[in-house]
């Protein structure tokens, strides 16, 4: 519309230009070097107005040839960009679908094509990683990192970091791995994929000092919602205190288990390595309390154990009798709690109050039967009347009750004997849930997990890597607080 009104515009000047010329009339005469020109003033109008087209015209000739080969230039750039970046997001799409030799032909294709090091460098290297070619895609990925760093581009350097630690992950170099995402993490110090990485890696190989360090960064860049890292900083804090305890640092290892309690009141590994710590400096009191909050909130097993030696003084812990009266205590907290009973029950026999043991195994099986319980009621039969038919049919009934909950992970299933920070089966940190093995979780214990690496090689990478990995193979720690197993105190 505009363009058709500025046309009528200019049409309507040149038609009043022509009606003001002619509405007056008259005669032009040019006298120079002897020559006389004399015409009319219409036909000069005319002749100025040719001339000006024809000056137009060769002026706009004139353009179009000095810039053809300028805009020929740049079409054809254009063309080659755009078949590029087919040649590209077409070459994407191949490595998402699987299609080996087409991401290869696209990736060279790109590569000829465009000159975007960040884009085509990264789907060379996808394609030999797809076509298992793990040299050159390293290859591909040092060239990312190194033309990043000499272009000033930390992007594509950052990504090139990235691609060469999860190979080195891959191929359990956990040192190399480690060296290269905090690489990474000095390019980007907020990046949350270097924090994870490096907090996984240190908790795998049981530096729980450096790994401490790491998750104060995380909680800085939030990269982990706030209720999963006062999980994490719980965890540690007991793993630091056992570590502590087993150098002979008391003094540390009873204050780093305090934190973690009053960090997590409800975790059970904190509360029992905090009462057993302060236990053993006479703090029996402060102890008691401590597992009562945790018990109040997750009744377990190793609490229940803790409980029975948390007043043992010296020369006290033979006395059977005084743990049953301490355990009756705990069973009045709450009497709906089946481990409670079975824990007063593994007292009484310890005690040979048999009638006492078999009435709270009893009350244990109306309140939640267990393969457990009855294999204590069998020993108990035994203890008291010897082998005969009372074990007999507690042992058959054993065998068709539920399973017993254990202290499984929730990132690979595997069963753990006793908790620790790391999955015996798969190294995942605080990955351990009280649960029964294949069901929901017992207890209100999060279900979220880093779960970001796979378990390492064991032996892939020598030297240090190798300790990590004869560490994550064995990784729980000594000290673990007797649980009651079926039988042990009959």
């Amino acid at each position: 519309m505009r363009r058709t009104l500025w046309f009528l515009l200019r049409l309507g000047l040149v038609v009043a230009l022509a009606v003001w010329v002619a509405q007056r009339p008259g005669t032009l005469r040019l006298d120079w070097q002897g020559y006389i020109v004399q015409t009319q003033v219409g036909v000069v109008a005319a002749a100025l107005l040719v001339l000006a087209v024809v000056a137009y015209v060769l002026v706009r000739l004139f353009l179009l040839l000095w810039r053809s080969p300028r805009r020929f230039g740049a079409g054809r750039r254009t063309s080659r960009r755009t078949r590029g970046y087919q040649a590209l997001s077409r070459g994407f799409l191949a490595v998402a679908s699987g299609d080996t030799a087409a991401a290869s032909r696209l990736a060279d294709k790109a590569e000829a094509l465009l000159n975007e090091p960040s884009l085509t460098l990264l789907l060379s290297a996808q394609a030999a990683q797809l076509a298992g070619d793990e040299a050159a895609a390293a290859g591909h990925y040092a060239a990312m990192r190194d033309r990043g760093a000499a272009l000033k581009q930390p992007d594509m350097a950052f990504v090139g970091l990235r691609g060469l630690a999860l190979q080195a992950l891959a191929a359990g170099k956990t040192r190399q791995a480690l060296e290269l995402a905090q690489e990474a993490q000095a390019l980007k110090p907020k990046a949350r994929w270097p924090l994870l990485t490096q907090f996984d890696l240190q908790a795998r190989a049981g530096d729980w000092t450096a790994a401490a360090t790491t998750l104060d960064a995380l909680t800085s860049a939030k990269a982990l919602p706030p209720e999963t890292l006062r999980r994490h900083r719980a965890a540690l804090l007991v793993e630091r205190s056992r570590a502590a305890e087993a150098e002979g640092n008391q003094d540390q290892a009873l204050a780093l288990a305090r934190k973690a309690h009053d960090l997590e009141p409800g975790s059970v590994p904190a509360a029992v390595q905090a009462a057993r710590l302060l236990a053993a400096t006479g703090s029996a009191r402060a102890a008691t309390r401590a597992l009562e909050q945790a018990w109040r909130a997750s009744p377990h097993p190793d609490l229940a154990a803790a409980w029975g030696a948390a007043g043992e003084k010296a020369g006290d812990a033979a006395d059977p009798l005084a743990r049953v009266k301490r355990l009756e205590a705990l069973v009045a907290i709450d009497a709906t709690v089946p481990e409670a009973h079975v824990a007063l029950a593994d007292a009484a026999v310890e005690a040979r109050l048999w009638g006492l043991a078999r009435g709270h195994l009893t009350r244990a099986l109306t309140l939640r039967p267990s393969a457990r319980v009855y294999r204590r009621l069998a020993a108990v039969a035994v203890a008291e009347h010897g082998e005969g038919p009372e074990e007999r049919g507690h042992l058959a009934q054993a065998a068709k009750a539920a399973a017993d909950p254990a202290w499984v992970c929730r990132s690979c299933g595997g069963v753990n004997p006793a908790w620790g920070a790391l999955c015996a089966h798969c190294g995942g940190f605080d990955t351990l849930a009280w649960r029964l093995p294949g069901g929901a979780a017992q207890g209100s214990v999060p279900a979220e997990t880093l779960g970001f690496l796979p378990p390492p090689e064991p032996g892939a990478e020598g030297g240090e890597g190798a300790g990590a990995g004869s560490r994550l193979s064995g990784r729980l720690p000594s000290f673990t607080l007797a649980s009651l197993r079926p039988g042990r105190r009959s």
